[in-house]
Protein backbone atom coordinates (compact mmCIF):
# COMPACT_ATOMS: atom_id res chain seq x y z
CA UNK A 1 0.00 0.00 0.00
CA UNK A 2 1.79 3.44 -0.92
CA UNK A 3 1.22 6.54 1.74
CA UNK A 4 1.58 9.34 0.34
CA UNK A 5 3.31 12.60 3.32
CA UNK A 6 2.84 16.33 2.65
CA UNK A 7 5.27 18.64 4.22
CA UNK A 8 2.31 19.26 6.14
CA UNK A 9 1.94 16.11 7.13
CA UNK A 10 5.86 15.66 8.38
CA UNK A 11 6.05 18.76 10.27
CA UNK A 12 2.75 18.39 12.10
CA UNK A 13 4.07 14.39 13.17
CA UNK A 14 7.45 15.57 14.23
CA UNK A 15 6.07 18.37 16.07
CA UNK A 16 3.57 15.92 18.13
CA UNK A 17 6.38 13.77 18.48
CA UNK A 18 8.96 16.49 20.35
CA UNK A 19 5.74 17.02 22.64
CA UNK A 20 5.09 13.72 23.18
CA UNK A 21 8.64 13.23 24.30
CA UNK A 22 9.14 16.04 26.03
CA UNK A 23 6.20 15.89 27.97
CA UNK A 24 6.83 12.97 30.51
CA UNK A 25 9.83 15.05 31.76
CA UNK A 26 8.53 18.08 31.77
CA UNK A 27 5.79 16.63 33.99
CA UNK A 28 8.14 15.57 36.61
CA UNK A 29 9.91 18.91 36.67
CA UNK A 30 6.76 20.52 37.32
CA UNK A 31 5.46 18.51 40.26
CA UNK A 32 8.00 18.55 42.17
CA UNK A 33 8.20 22.52 42.00
CA UNK A 34 4.45 22.84 42.20
CA UNK A 35 5.05 21.06 45.40
CA UNK A 36 7.77 23.47 46.81
CA UNK A 37 6.08 26.05 45.77
CA UNK A 38 2.87 25.28 47.14
CA UNK A 39 4.71 24.39 50.43
CA UNK A 40 6.44 27.69 50.60
CA UNK A 41 2.79 29.75 50.03
CA UNK A 42 1.23 27.51 52.38
CA UNK A 43 3.75 28.40 55.26
CA UNK A 44 3.90 31.95 54.53
CA UNK A 45 3.66 34.21 57.17
CA UNK A 46 2.34 37.07 54.61
CA UNK A 47 1.77 37.31 50.81
CA UNK A 48 2.85 41.14 49.75
CA UNK A 49 1.15 42.74 46.88
CA UNK A 50 3.79 45.01 44.49
CA UNK A 51 1.77 47.50 42.93
CA UNK A 52 3.37 49.14 39.49
CA UNK A 53 7.06 50.52 40.35
CA UNK A 54 6.99 48.25 43.74
CA UNK A 55 8.28 45.62 41.85
CA UNK A 56 11.62 46.75 41.22
CA UNK A 57 15.81 46.33 40.79
CA UNK A 58 15.73 47.05 44.19
CA UNK A 59 13.37 44.60 45.51
CA UNK A 60 14.81 42.15 43.49
CA UNK A 61 18.26 42.57 44.99
CA UNK A 62 16.87 42.60 48.59
CA UNK A 63 15.02 39.52 48.04
CA UNK A 64 18.67 37.95 46.53
CA UNK A 65 20.26 39.19 49.64
CA UNK A 66 17.88 37.43 52.67
CA UNK A 67 17.57 34.16 50.43
CA UNK A 68 21.77 34.24 50.66
CA UNK A 69 21.71 35.33 54.44
CA UNK A 70 18.64 32.96 55.53
CA UNK A 71 21.36 29.77 53.31
CA UNK A 72 23.81 30.98 55.61
CA UNK A 73 22.10 31.28 58.50
CA UNK A 74 20.91 27.39 58.19
CA UNK A 75 24.55 25.82 57.90
CA UNK A 76 26.32 27.58 60.83
CA UNK A 77 25.72 25.12 63.39
CA UNK A 78 23.65 26.30 66.56
CA UNK A 79 21.93 29.20 64.84
CA UNK A 80 18.11 28.57 65.38
CA UNK A 81 17.14 32.41 65.67
CA UNK A 82 13.69 33.19 65.17
CA UNK A 83 14.09 35.26 62.20
CA UNK A 84 16.11 32.13 60.56
CA UNK A 85 13.11 31.39 59.15
CA UNK A 86 11.33 34.54 57.65
CA UNK A 87 12.22 35.01 54.38
CA UNK A 88 11.20 31.88 53.03
CA UNK A 89 7.29 32.75 54.71
CA UNK A 90 7.35 35.71 52.51
CA UNK A 91 5.52 35.73 48.89
CA UNK A 92 5.50 38.68 46.54
CA UNK A 93 2.76 39.23 43.50
CA UNK A 94 3.51 41.35 40.95
CA UNK A 95 1.10 40.88 38.16
CA UNK A 96 1.18 37.12 37.06
CA UNK A 97 4.33 36.12 38.61
CA UNK A 98 4.48 34.67 42.27
CA UNK A 99 8.17 35.33 43.80
CA UNK A 100 9.32 33.62 46.92
CA UNK A 101 12.87 32.77 48.13
CA UNK A 102 13.05 28.54 48.09
CA UNK A 103 15.56 26.23 50.10
CA UNK A 104 19.62 26.33 49.21
CA UNK A 105 19.46 30.34 47.95
CA UNK A 106 17.06 30.40 45.53
CA UNK A 107 14.49 32.27 44.06
CA UNK A 108 11.50 30.90 42.02
CA UNK A 109 8.92 32.72 40.15
CA UNK A 110 5.50 31.40 39.34
CA UNK A 111 3.71 32.39 36.25
CA UNK A 112 0.00 32.56 35.85
CA UNK A 113 -1.17 32.26 32.69
CA UNK A 114 -4.66 33.71 31.41
CA UNK A 115 -7.50 33.72 28.55
CA UNK A 116 -10.52 35.11 27.88
CA UNK A 117 -10.35 36.10 31.82
CA UNK A 118 -9.48 32.51 32.47
CA UNK A 119 -6.82 31.09 34.08
CA UNK A 120 -4.46 28.43 31.91
CA UNK A 121 -1.47 26.65 32.39
CA UNK A 122 1.20 27.68 35.72
CA UNK A 123 4.92 28.08 34.86
CA UNK A 124 7.71 28.02 37.27
CA UNK A 125 11.49 29.27 36.63
CA UNK A 126 14.17 28.47 39.66
CA UNK A 127 17.02 30.99 40.13
CA UNK A 128 20.65 30.28 42.13
CA UNK A 129 23.44 32.10 42.46
CA UNK A 130 26.92 30.73 44.74
CA UNK A 131 26.73 34.38 46.16
CA UNK A 132 24.68 37.00 46.48
CA UNK A 133 27.85 39.01 44.20
CA UNK A 134 27.50 36.47 41.73
CA UNK A 135 25.61 36.51 38.49
CA UNK A 136 21.89 34.06 38.69
CA UNK A 137 21.75 31.59 36.48
CA UNK A 138 18.70 29.34 35.74
CA UNK A 139 18.62 26.39 37.73
CA UNK A 140 15.02 24.46 36.54
CA UNK A 141 12.22 25.92 34.86
CA UNK A 142 8.90 24.36 33.20
CA UNK A 143 8.96 26.81 30.36
CA UNK A 144 8.18 24.79 27.21
CA UNK A 145 11.19 23.84 25.26
CA UNK A 146 10.38 25.63 21.97
CA UNK A 147 10.38 28.80 23.44
CA UNK A 148 13.80 30.70 23.83
CA UNK A 149 14.39 30.74 27.87
CA UNK A 150 18.64 30.52 27.73
CA UNK A 151 18.42 32.75 24.65
CA UNK A 152 16.44 35.63 26.90
CA UNK A 153 18.89 34.07 29.95
CA UNK A 154 22.17 34.55 28.14
CA UNK A 155 20.58 38.02 26.99
CA UNK A 156 18.88 39.31 29.83
CA UNK A 157 19.98 37.69 33.01
CA UNK A 158 23.69 38.55 34.13
CA UNK A 159 22.45 42.31 33.27
CA UNK A 160 19.36 42.96 34.09
CA UNK A 161 17.32 40.10 36.27
CA UNK A 162 14.28 41.93 36.78
CA UNK A 163 13.64 42.85 32.96
CA UNK A 164 14.21 38.58 32.69
CA UNK A 165 11.64 37.63 35.04
CA UNK A 166 9.31 39.96 33.02
CA UNK A 167 10.48 38.84 29.70
CA UNK A 168 9.88 35.20 30.72
CA UNK A 169 6.07 35.89 31.38
CA UNK A 170 5.48 37.83 28.61
CA UNK A 171 6.66 35.01 26.57
CA UNK A 172 4.37 32.56 27.92
CA UNK A 173 1.49 34.39 28.18
CA UNK A 174 1.57 35.39 24.46
CA UNK A 175 2.08 31.60 23.45
CA UNK A 176 -0.92 30.88 25.92
CA UNK A 177 -2.97 33.39 23.91
CA UNK A 178 -2.15 32.16 20.37
CA UNK A 179 -2.42 28.36 21.21
CA UNK A 180 -5.35 28.98 22.88
CA UNK A 181 -7.03 31.28 19.62
CA UNK A 182 -6.16 28.30 17.46
CA UNK A 183 -7.88 25.90 20.35
CA UNK A 184 -10.92 28.57 19.84
CA UNK A 185 -10.96 28.74 16.18
CA UNK A 186 -10.95 24.81 16.39
CA UNK A 187 -13.69 24.62 18.40
CA UNK A 188 -16.27 26.76 16.88
CA UNK A 189 -15.27 26.23 13.35
CA UNK A 190 -13.46 22.93 12.71
CA UNK A 191 -16.33 21.69 10.62
CA UNK A 192 -15.75 24.13 8.54
CA UNK A 193 -11.24 23.74 8.41
CA UNK A 194 -9.60 21.21 6.37
CA UNK A 195 -6.66 21.23 7.50
CA UNK A 196 -4.62 23.54 10.20
CA UNK A 197 -1.15 22.92 10.77
CA UNK A 198 1.36 24.84 13.45
CA UNK A 199 4.36 25.45 14.73
CA UNK A 200 5.13 24.61 18.33
CA UNK A 201 5.30 28.42 19.59
CA UNK A 202 2.61 28.69 17.77
CA UNK A 203 3.94 31.72 15.55
CA UNK A 204 3.00 29.77 12.21
CA UNK A 205 -0.42 29.00 11.68
CA UNK A 206 -1.50 27.65 8.30
CA UNK A 207 -5.29 26.72 7.19
CA UNK A 208 -7.77 26.12 4.80
CA UNK A 209 -11.25 26.31 4.34
CA UNK A 210 -13.52 25.16 1.52
CA UNK A 211 -16.31 28.02 0.83
CA UNK A 212 -19.04 26.88 -1.92
CA UNK A 213 -17.26 28.99 -4.23
CA UNK A 214 -13.40 29.04 -3.66
CA UNK A 215 -10.77 27.09 -1.32
CA UNK A 216 -9.61 29.81 0.98
CA UNK A 217 -5.76 29.20 2.68
CA UNK A 218 -4.61 31.62 5.46
CA UNK A 219 -0.78 32.24 6.56
CA UNK A 220 0.08 33.90 9.50
CA UNK A 221 3.31 34.64 10.96
CA UNK A 222 4.14 35.93 14.36
CA UNK A 223 7.74 37.64 13.77
CA UNK A 224 8.11 37.97 17.72
CA UNK A 225 7.01 35.69 20.10
CA UNK A 226 5.57 38.09 22.04
CA UNK A 227 2.69 38.96 19.56
CA UNK A 228 -0.52 37.78 20.08
CA UNK A 229 -1.97 39.05 16.65
CA UNK A 230 -0.07 38.15 13.68
CA UNK A 231 2.49 40.54 12.36
CA UNK A 232 2.24 39.08 8.70
CA UNK A 233 -0.85 37.78 6.97
CA UNK A 234 -1.69 36.28 3.62
CA UNK A 235 -4.88 35.15 2.57
CA UNK A 236 -5.76 34.09 -1.09
CA UNK A 237 -9.03 32.40 -2.18
CA UNK A 238 -8.59 30.10 -4.97
CA UNK A 239 -11.98 29.66 -7.21
CA UNK A 240 -12.73 26.03 -7.81
CA UNK A 241 -14.04 24.27 -10.60
CA UNK A 242 -16.35 26.01 -12.68
CA UNK A 243 -19.73 23.76 -12.32
CA UNK A 244 -20.10 24.82 -9.27
CA UNK A 245 -23.29 27.08 -8.48
CA UNK A 246 -22.18 31.13 -9.20
CA UNK A 247 -18.39 30.35 -9.49
CA UNK A 248 -16.91 31.56 -12.89
CA UNK A 249 -15.55 29.07 -15.29
CA UNK A 250 -11.78 28.96 -14.55
CA UNK A 251 -10.41 30.27 -17.76
CA UNK A 252 -13.58 32.77 -18.18
CA UNK A 253 -11.98 35.73 -16.19
CA UNK A 254 -8.28 34.61 -15.31
CA UNK A 255 -6.72 33.03 -18.72
CA UNK A 256 -8.64 34.03 -21.46
CA UNK A 257 -7.04 34.85 -24.80
CA UNK A 258 -9.29 36.33 -27.43
CA UNK A 259 -11.87 34.16 -27.14
CA UNK A 260 -10.35 31.21 -26.52
CA UNK A 261 -9.62 29.21 -23.02
CA UNK A 262 -5.94 28.75 -22.45
CA UNK A 263 -5.08 26.91 -19.14
CA UNK A 264 -7.51 24.99 -16.23
CA UNK A 265 -5.46 26.61 -13.73
CA UNK A 266 -7.07 29.87 -12.02
CA UNK A 267 -4.98 32.35 -10.48
CA UNK A 268 -5.41 33.18 -7.00
CA UNK A 269 -7.74 36.13 -5.70
CA UNK A 270 -5.86 38.53 -2.13
CA UNK A 271 -8.98 38.81 0.33
CA UNK A 272 -7.00 42.49 1.79
CA UNK A 273 -10.03 42.83 3.60
CA UNK A 274 -9.56 39.41 5.19
CA UNK A 275 -5.82 40.05 5.58
CA UNK A 276 -6.07 43.13 7.51
CA UNK A 277 -8.77 41.72 10.00
CA UNK A 278 -6.26 38.77 11.05
CA UNK A 279 -3.90 41.64 11.50
CA UNK A 280 -6.00 43.53 13.85
CA UNK A 281 -8.56 41.05 15.49
CA UNK A 282 -8.12 38.14 17.57
CA UNK A 283 -8.37 34.90 15.07
CA UNK A 284 -11.83 33.53 15.78
CA UNK A 285 -12.76 37.26 15.25
CA UNK A 286 -10.81 37.43 12.26
CA UNK A 287 -12.31 34.24 11.37
CA UNK A 288 -16.06 35.18 11.36
CA UNK A 289 -15.35 38.72 9.86
CA UNK A 290 -13.68 36.53 6.93
CA UNK A 291 -16.38 34.20 6.39
CA UNK A 292 -19.38 37.20 6.62
CA UNK A 293 -17.71 39.28 4.29
CA UNK A 294 -16.37 36.75 1.71
CA UNK A 295 -19.27 36.29 -0.98
CA UNK A 296 -19.61 40.50 -1.50
CA UNK A 297 -16.19 41.09 -1.65
CA UNK A 298 -15.37 38.06 -4.08
CA UNK A 299 -18.65 39.16 -5.89
CA UNK A 300 -16.95 42.58 -6.26
CA UNK A 301 -13.61 41.17 -7.19
CA UNK A 302 -14.72 38.72 -10.18
CA UNK A 303 -16.56 41.84 -11.40
CA UNK A 304 -13.86 44.48 -11.20
CA UNK A 305 -11.56 41.32 -13.02
CA UNK A 306 -14.54 40.58 -15.73
CA UNK A 307 -15.00 44.67 -16.45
Amino acid sequence: MEVNFTVSDVLKRHAELSERLSRDSDKMVFEHLQKEFDAVRTSQSQEIFLDGEQWNDGLLATIRERVHMEADRKVMPGDFSSGADFLEKITYKAGNKVICGLEGARIGIQYETFFAGEPCEIYHVVLESKSFLEKMTVQEHTVPFFLPIREVENDLLSSNAMKFIDHVGELLQAYVDRREQVRLIKELYGNQILDLYNSLPFHMIEFVLDDSDCKITVTLRYTDLLCVLPTRARVLAWPVHHSRRNCPSPGSIYNRKGNGVFGSQPSPIRLSYAEEAFRMMSLPEAYAELVLNLPQVLEQILQQKGA
